[in-house]
C-alpha cells in the first residue's frame, strides 16, 4: 500500500527515524520542536506545491528538515506533514491559552484605541504573560482576555462551534475565520471540543461509529460524500462549508443531498456519530 503522504514524515532527502524499517532514505533524523509564528500559514505539499491545510499562530510544528528556506515537518494537532516557509516558524513560546472567539486582534497596548497589529483567528494559541485591565499580555502583544480560554478548557458542542462561522467564505484547505472548507470546519469544531480530528473528509470518515441505515440522524452526526462532509444541526438541518454557496451555511439535508448528487458529488457514502468530549 502506498503511504499517505499527509501522514508519512519523509521526503526525497530525509525520513523520520521511526520509519527506518519502512522506507529507504538517504538519511534519517529526529524532529525538533517549533511553533507557527504567522497568524495563518499554508501547509504546502511541496515548497512550490498546493496547500494541504492551514496552521495558525501558536500551532506546534515538528521540524524534520530545513532546506532552501522551507521547513519540512509535521503539524502536532493532526500529524499532517508538509512544508512551511522557515520565516513562518519560531522556537516554542510555551503557549497557555487559545482564542475561543471567532476572531480577535493583537494590540500594541492594552487599550481598545491602540493599534491592532495582528488579526488572529479562532483556535490561535498564545502564551499569556500577565493581565493589564481587560487585556492579556502575550509575547506578540495584547489581546482581549475575554476572547481567551486556558488550554484544556473546551467547548462541549461541535455544532455550537461550527455555528460561529456561518457566512465565513469558502476556501479550499482553509482553517481560519478568513476561509474554511468542509473538513476544515469539522476539524475546527472538533478540536475546540477537545476531540482529535484529521484535516480531510476521507480521514474523518474514521471518526466515531456508523449510524445504521434507517436510523434518524441527530445533532453532531457527520454526513459524508466523496470529497465532502457536513455536520447535522438536528435531524433535518445540516451545517457545512461548501463551494455551492462559497460560504458556511445551514440548510435542510433534504435540499443539499439531491443537489450535491445532481452536481456530480454522488450519493452519501457514510453517516458517522462522534461521541461528545464531555
Amino acid at each position: 500500500m502506498t503511504p499517505d503522504r499527509r501522514l508519512f514524515l519523509a521526503n526525497d532527502r530525509v525520513a523520520h527515524v521511526g520509519l527506518r524499517d519502512r522506507v529507504a532514505a538517504p538519511r534519517y533524523a529526529e524532529t525538533t520542536p517549533a511553533e507557527v509564528a504567522y497568524p495563518v500559514v499554508d501547509l504546502l505539499r511541496a515548497p512550490d506545491g498546493p496547500r494541504e491545510r492551514q496552521l495558525l499562530l501558536g500551532d506546534g510544528f515538528e521540524v524534520l528538515e530545513r532546506h532552501l528556506g522551507f521547513a519540512y515537518g509535521r503539524a502536532k494537532r493532526d500529524g499532517y506533514c508538509g512544508y512551511l516557509p522557515e520565516a513562518a516558524i519560531c522556537d516554542p513560546t510555551g503557549v497557555s491559552h487559545w482564542v475561543a472567539s471567532p476572531a480577535s486582534h493583537l494590540y500594541s497596548d492594552p487599550t481598545i484605541k491602540a493599534a491592532n497589529t495582528i488579526p488572529i483567528s479562532f483556535g490561535t494559541k498564545l502564551r499569556v504573560l500577565g493581565q493589564s485591565g481587560s487585556f492579556a499580555q502575550t509575547p506578540q502583544g495584547y489581546v482581549p482576555a475575554g476572547h481567551l480560554q486556558p488550554l484544556g478548557t473546551w467547548y462541549s458542542d461541535p455544532v455550537e462551534v461550527a455555528g460561529l462561522f456561518l457566512g465565513t467564505p469558502y476556501l479550499w484547505g482553509g482553517n481560519s475565520h478568513t476561509g474554511l472548507d468542509c473538513s476544515g470546519l469539522v476539524q475546527m469544531a472538533s478540536l475546540a471540543c477537545g476531540q482529535a480530528c484529521p484535516g480531510d473528509s476521507d480521514l474523518q470518515q474514521g471518526l466515531g461509529h456508523a449510524v445504521p441505515a434507517g436510523e434518524p440522524l441527530s445533532r453532531g452526526d457527520l454526513v459524508f460524500w466523496k470529497g465532502h462532509v457536513a455536520m447535522m444541526v438536528d435531524a433535518e438541518l445540516m451545517i457545512h462549508a461548501n463551494a455551492h454557496f462559497m460560504a458556511t451555511v445551514i440548510e435542510p439535508a433534504a435540499d443539499a443531498i439531491p443537489r450535491i448528487a445532481a452536481q456530480g458529488g454522488g450519493d452519501v457514502t457514510a453517516r458517522r456519530r462522534v461521541a461528545a468530549s464531555g
